[in-house]
């Protein structure tokens, strides 16, 4: 197992039932560059019939994708209290 596998699993994920990351669509479908498609560490974002989406519940909360989104089609918050990520550590 690689490194970067053995360090994700000592990730735990507290999901809420309310996304921390919210879309525009609008803005998404005018972006030519779909950067959020690459620079994702957590694979969260994909393309589904030529439309960016993303799922939220792996999401590592390391702010990358409102970062390198060019256009701020993204309304990013960490998630409500007691949710989210926690490392386990030992």
């Amino acid at each position: 197992m690689s490194d970067r596998a053995e360090k994700l699993l000592t990730i735990r994920h507290n999901v809420s039932r309310t996304a921390h990351i919210v879309l525009d669509d609008g803005i998404c479908k005018s972006c030519g560059q779909q950067a959020c498609l690459y620079f994702c560490p957590a694979g969260c974002f994909s393309l589904v019939d030529r439309e960016v989406k993303f799922q939220y519940e792996g999401c590592l909360e390391c702010g990358t994708c409102r970062v390198m989104c060019a256009h701020n089609a993204l309304k990013w918050d960490y998630p409500q209290g007691g949710y989210g990520v926690s490392v386990r550590l030992g």
